[in-house]
């Protein structure tokens, strides 16, 4: 056992590549962070930034091949899980640490019904009767605010819509008490109203059960009132950390500006243009040699084209991956104090 000193979960320089017919994908490159008990820390970036990637490989999920983590730590309360075996990596995956997966539609059987899938994870990690199982299963669907739980329980998938199948998965997830939650988009493909609900869901039961939780998603919005602190990543690298209102009110990134500026605002003014960052995200197969970001960065100069950018400390819980970083930092200090 490690030393925790409070802290779940602690990633450090974690780097899971993938092999492919176009060359060695660095899909996680070197992902430093920590997670303290009770905490949510939210993840956020654009499509193929790695989000995803980093929690499979915390959660020992990479396919072998193509994937695999080829360097790093994870510890998770004090053990190392990249020294586990499988067989124990399985008793700690669903019920110490859980996940709820993008798409509860790929997610789910849909052969099997519902009540074939929440039993299953109490029988195997609690050691519950059939009759147990059940029980507990009615009484999660009801605590994730499915009515009629004791008939909908035999339903398929399919007889869900989409926000009660994610209601399912966070069942699914939260019958074994996990100390660590890990939510991967979990409001994709939602409306609105079904998204806010979700996010209640989960802050709730956070609140209630004093789980950890680590949040993914593409859009800083749904963060802002779910998290403690926020990692921003950009082609399989931390741009940016910091605590989320600090992120918020000064960001030291180019890249966390951008995605800041893209959050849709209720003030908007009506026949203006949406804000979007310029250009694609690059080929992380063929990074160019200096800053990934460099060919969409609005103030990138030739230093950022030809050398890769430091982490800069621009304070004791703030750090960004750029040339520019106190710039910036000041930059969006000037700003804040003009409103």
């Amino acid at each position: 056992m490690i030393e925790t000193n409070g802290t779940i979960l602690s990633v450090n320089d974690l780097k899971t590549y993938f092999q492919t017919e176009d060359g060695v994908v660095k899909a996680v490159d070197g992902i430093t962070f920590e997670l303290k008990k009770g905490e949510t820390l939210g993840i956020v970036g654009e499509s193929g930034s790695g989000k995803s990637v980093t929690n499979l490989s915390v959660m020992r999920l990479i396919p072998e091949p193509p994937g695999k983590i080829v360097g790093g730590d994870i510890i998770f309360n004090g053990i190392d899980v990249r020294k586990l075996s499988i067989d124990d990596v399985r008793k700690i995956r669903g019920k110490r640490i859980a996940m709820i997966f993008q798409d509860p539609m790929t997610s789910l059987n849909p052969f099997l019904k519902i009540s074939t899938q929440l039993m299953e994870v109490t029988r195997l990690h609690l050691g519950h009767t059939k009759e147990q199982a059940r029980e507990h299963a009615i009484k999660m669907l009801k605590t994730v605010g499915i009515p009629d739980a004791e008939n909908r329980i035999d339903n398929y998938p399919h007889e869900f819509s989409g926000g009660m199948r994610q209601r399912v998965m966070i069942a699914m997830a939260l019958s074994c008490d996990p100390e660590l939650l890990i939510a991967d988009e979990p409001t994709t493909a939602l409306d609105v109203t079904i998204q806010a609900q979700i996010l209640e869901l989960i802050k709730d039961l956070k609140e209630r059960m004093g789980t950890s939780v680590i949040l993914i998603t593409h859009d800083l919005g749904v963060v802002a009132g779910m998290t403690e602190k926020i990692i921003v990543m950009y082609a399989g690298k931390v741009f940016e950390q910091a605590p989320t209102k600090e992120l918020f009110a000064t960001p030291a990134n180019p890249y966390t500006k951008g995605l800041l500026k893209s959050v849709p605002d209720p003030a908007h003014e009506q026949g203006k243009e949406l804000y979007q960052i310029p250009g694609l995200p690059p080929d992380v197969a063929h990074l160019p040699p200096g800053c990934p970001f460099a060919e969409r960065c609005e103030r990138a100069e030739a230093i950022c084209r030809s050398q890769y950018p430091p982490f800069v400390q621009i304070n004791e819980n703030h750090s960004s991956l750029c040339h520019f970083a106190k710039e910036v930092y000041a930059e969006s200090v000037a700003e804040r104090e003009k409103l």
